[in-house]
């Protein structure tokens, strides 16, 4: 059901890769709710994804750029102004890598090189992505900008590797330059800590099937979908949410306030016997 949350609402979205992805996912339900948009992924990952369908769903432009490059969000932001006909109301950034971990590098024998270009990837470009867009004054005010994280942030997940100190990083920034452009551009900046979500980069993570099966045991209302992160995110989007800023906002069906489950003590104690 559309309740037209966001009509006349225009904004970016990082991030969509195929139909699992919670960008591909986001921009379907903003399209339902009256925004338009531009879509954007580095040219890479457009090669590997099926982003112009969803661009033809959307009826939306794809304007290829690679979030590491000022140069390239420089060109992304002006030509989004041009095609969405004014400022952006909102931003989502839903990309994340790590070479490390696609390469199988334990945590204790990282490669640093591999390291640095998955934390520009994950966490870096949030900063330069919103450093393009204060410089360029392209945001209207009482715009959210929006990025995806994950609780290994403050807790220790062993597999998820060098991510977990990415999405660290990409918090930080988010309450450091939300700070800056909620009070000189009145635009909210927030992160969304999602539940372990079954997404092309989820995937990747090793021992992930167990672990979302684990998550989902422990989580009073089980793990939160890749269309439900979706949904909460248009929230933030919406005028709903106007003094929500440097939030990181656990989505995860409560998994980040559990200590232990009913569930999980019954599969230990069985176990033990």
């Amino acid at each position: 059901m559309s309740y037209n949350l966001l009509k006349g609402k225009r904004g970016i979205i990082f991030g969509a890769l195929d139909e699992n992805s919670i960008a591909w996912k986001t921009a379907e339900r903003v399209h339902e709710e009256g925004g338009t948009f531009v879509l954007t992924n580095a040219p890479i990952a457009m090669r590997m994804g099926s982003i112009n369908q969803l661009a033809e769903k959307t009826g939306s432009e794809i304007i290829p750029a690679d979030a590491t490059k000022v140069e390239d969000l420089e060109n992304l932001v002006e030509k989004s102004m041009e095609i969405l006909g004014g400022k952006i109301d909102f931003v989502l950034h839903s990309i994340g890598m790590s070479v490390n971990v696609r390469k199988g590098k334990h945590y204790t024998d990282m490669n640093y090189e591999f390291t640095t270009k998955g934390w520009d990837v994950s966490a870096v470009s949030f900063h330069k992505t919103m450093q393009v867009l204060y410089k360029k004054d392209a945001m209207n005010e009482w715009g959210s900008i929006v990025a995806l994280s994950y609780m290994a942030a403050q807790r220790v997940f062993p597999d998820y590797n060098d991510m977990a100190d990415n999405k660290a990083y990409l918090e930080s920034i988010a309450r450091s330059f939300g700070y800056f452009f909620g009070k000189d551009k009145k635009v909210r900046v927030n992160t969304i800590s999602q539940s372990p979500t079954p997404t092309t980069a989820g995937t990747g993570v090793k021992g992930f099937d167990g672990f979302i099966a684990f998550a989902e045991k422990m989580s009073p209302l089980g793990n939160a979908t890749a269309l439900e992160c979706a949904d909460y995110t248009l929230t933030l989007f919406s005028d709903l949410t106007r003094k929500v800023t440097l939030q990181n906002l656990f989505h995860d069906g409560g998994f980040s306030n559990t200590g232990v489950s009913q569930e999980v003590m019954e599969t230990f104690v069985k176990d033990s016997e």
